[in-house]
């Protein structure tokens, strides 16, 4: 009964999360059986690998060091940061490899790395709940865990993790090869950092310093939300420039109305128009989606048949404008 009750602790306010998470991706919504593999992924073979591979590391530090202590504090500031952001980044790796032309923006690779990060997150503060807090102090212990984890700590593997999910959008869309290496080895590495910084602040200063040092590895972390938060904003802008810039032309070659592009161009407008029905959703989405492959065409080229993906576009979106 208790197991069942914090299962539900855990991944529903998770699923809140990835709900919001989805929210924000204004234009173009990435398809819901992708997202909804990214959390599974997270989940389940991101949390049980991580727990795997990192018990084996530490395991391995011990035995070269002799020292359960040294191992134990080497797993927590840097074996798991470097294991888990690897088995979550590999999963926004795999759409991007699968599924190219589901990446169309950056926030399309933050999208991707958060659901991924959240469902890595909802069953690891399953066992943190139950196994360390209900389990050790009772109901006190779990309440306690559910406040720091899961309300104070919730967007922790979600901002560590979208700057994967920046680094392989960025090498999707840029040309070059060594952009294509270096963008998504610099944005592992800085969530490698900054996860590592938070489990180091929390394992040292809040064993030293108790309240003092949890309230600034919460400082730190909500620092670091908010330049996340401040990217994502800058990538929903930066899709609203290209839908007012590509569609622009679709107006003039009749596939749209002036009205439509208008509505298209707004991000409250397009709230209330999605809120029709499905067609009006599919008909905004289908805008978005062809001003980010016109934007692509017109910086990448041909790339993956982008012209063609651009005409059949306009083609189903032409029908669309009929009905909407």
């Amino acid at each position: 009964m208790v197991f069942a009750l914090v299962v539900i602790m855990s991944f529903g306010p998770a699923l809140i999360y990835a709900a919001f998470v989805y929210w924000l991706d204004r234009f173009e919504k990435e398809p819901l059986y992708l997202l909804a593999g990214a959390f599974l992924w997270g989940a389940v073979v991101a949390t049980f690998g991580a727990i795997i591979a990192t018990m084996v590391l530490e395991l391995s530090v011990q035995m070269i060091t002799g020292s359960a202590a040294v191992a134990e504090i080497t797993g927590t500031t840097l074996l798991a940061p470097v294991v888990e952001e690897s088995l979550k980044g590999t999963a926004v790796l795999l759409i991007v490899l699968a599924f190219p032309h589901e990446f169309d923006s950056v926030l399309d690779g933050m999208v991707y790395a958060a659901i991924t990060a959240l469902g890595f997150a909802a069953t690891e503060n399953v066992l943190y709940l139950y196994f360390q807090g209900y389990a050790t102090d009772g109901v006190t212990g779990l309440v306690a865990l559910f406040i720091l984890r899961v309300l104070l700590g919730g967007w922790g593997h979600a901002v560590y993790t979208s700057f994967i999910g920046i680094g392989l959008a960025v090498a999707r869309l840029q040309r070059g090869w060594a952009i294509k290496i270096i963008a998504p080895f610099i944005g592992w590495c800085v969530a490698i950092f900054l996860h590592a910084l938070h489990n180091s602040m929390a394992t040292l200063l809040g064993a030293q310093f108790g309240l003092g040092g949890l309230l600034a590895t919460l400082l730190v972390d909500w620092t670091g939300w908010a330049v996340v938060l401040a990217l994502v904003i800058w990538a929903i802008f930066r899709e609203r420039r290209w839908m007012s810039s590509y569609l622009h032309e679709e107006v003039a070659l009749g596939t749209i109305s002036a009205e439509q592009y208008r509505i298209a161009c707004s991000l409250r407008a397009q709230i209330r128009a999605r809120a029709r029905g499905r067609a009006s959703r599919q008909f905004y989405g289908t805008c978005a989606e062809l001003a980010q492959k016109k934007h692509q065409l017109a910086t990448l080229g041909e790339e993956r048949g982008n012209s063609a993906r651009v005409s059949a576009l306009r083609a189903s979106l032409a029908q669309l404008a009929s009905v909407v």
